[in-house]
């Protein structure tokens, strides 16, 4: 049995296919749980309850950590602890091997242009306070060998079957598709590394099969040479048959639209992370499963095919 605690979202949508390579018993987790496969076990649990955290792990060779708490300092700080430690408990309890699918908000905001799986654990943000707070207590049972257990590290993402509400749909293709300018979170000359959904799936799956990925942190395959907040709306305005006016979003304007849009209140905080280089190696992963990302252009074309073909029509 492999068990994703968490659906719903589309990283578990894409690791729920993956897994299908390497097994035929999976166990779909969540409040309310979502299978793209009928054929799949599907529990409800409340990961912040203890009893029911243990008893969705039970009978899990591998658990692999998805979930996706509302994105809030709030909400992060009330429940990711909790889960964290529930998650831990249950999977000491049931012999249960785990793979935590983690962003990068822990790291030092002054080595965003190369970061690799060593880069310091340093987070400006409340929000990445918080995640180095989970990532501590995780690594802490692994060193202490009571825990089988990896990181699966992945950078700001996008791909086809985002339902329109990614980060990047919601900044660029969603404006284009209504004909409005694209909006930018910082200086659009400067690089941002995006991780491709499918192979973000792929590769989770991959790193849960192979015994010797464990108790140790992986990047998840990631395209080289990331383009600029420029490129990316060029690249994407072209493929769209759209135009390519854009509005950078300065912190002060990301306050005054977080009265209105509380999604931006919360990314105020993260702005860091775009008027600097943020460059993600994916070398290790790549090198050990001879694994090549997705390129940026034929990602941008899978998005456009699946989620906006009506628009470029």
């Amino acid at each position: 049995m492999q068990t994703i605690l968490g659906s719903g979202g589309i990283i578990s949508k894409e690791l729920e296919n993956a897994l299908r390579e390497y097994t035929t018993d999976i166990r779909i987790v969540s409040r309310n749980p979502k299978a793209f496969d009928e054929s799949n076990e599907l529990i409800s649990a409340d990961l912040t309850n203890a009893e029911e955290t243990l008893k969705a792990v039970e009978g899990s060779e591998i658990a692999y950590l998805t979930i996706g708490l509302p994105y809030s300092y709030k909400a992060w700080h009330a429940s990711w602890p909790v889960v964290m430690e529930n998650i831990i408990n249950a999977c000491k309890t049931h012999g249960t091997k785990l793979v935590f699918f983690d962003n990068i908000y822990m790291y030092d905001q002054e080595y965003l242009g190369n970061m690799t799986e060593d880069t310091p654990h340093n987070p400006p943000s409340k929000k990445g306070k918080v995640r180095k707070q989970i990532v501590d207590l995780l690594m802490k049972e692994i060193d202490g060998g009571s825990l089988t257990a990896l990181i699966a590290r992945c950078a700001d993402y996008y791909g086809p079957g985002i339902e329109r509400n990614g980060m990047l749909q919601e900044t660029i293709f969603n404006n284009m598709a209504k004909g409005k300018k694209s909006n930018w979170l910082g200086p659009l000359n400067f690089k941002h590394s995006l991780t491709y959904t499918p192979d973000a799936g792929k590769a989770t799956a991959i790193l849960g099969n192979t015994p010797d990925a464990y108790n140790q942190t992986w990047h998840l395959p990631t395209a080289a040479n990331p383009l600029t907040g420029g490129e990316l709306i060029n690249t994407i305005g072209k493929e769209m048959g759209a135009d390519t006016k854009s509005m950078i979003l300065t912190p002060f304007i990301a306050g005054l639209m977080g009265i209105f849009m509380p999604v931006m209140k919360e990314l105020k905080e993260m702005m860091y992370q775009y008027n600097r280089d943020y460059v993600f190696n994916s070398e290790k992963f790549n090198k050990r499963f001879n694994f090549s990302p997705t390129s940026y252009s034929d990602g941008i074309k899978a998005i456009v095919a699946a989620d906006y073909a009506d628009v470029k029509e």
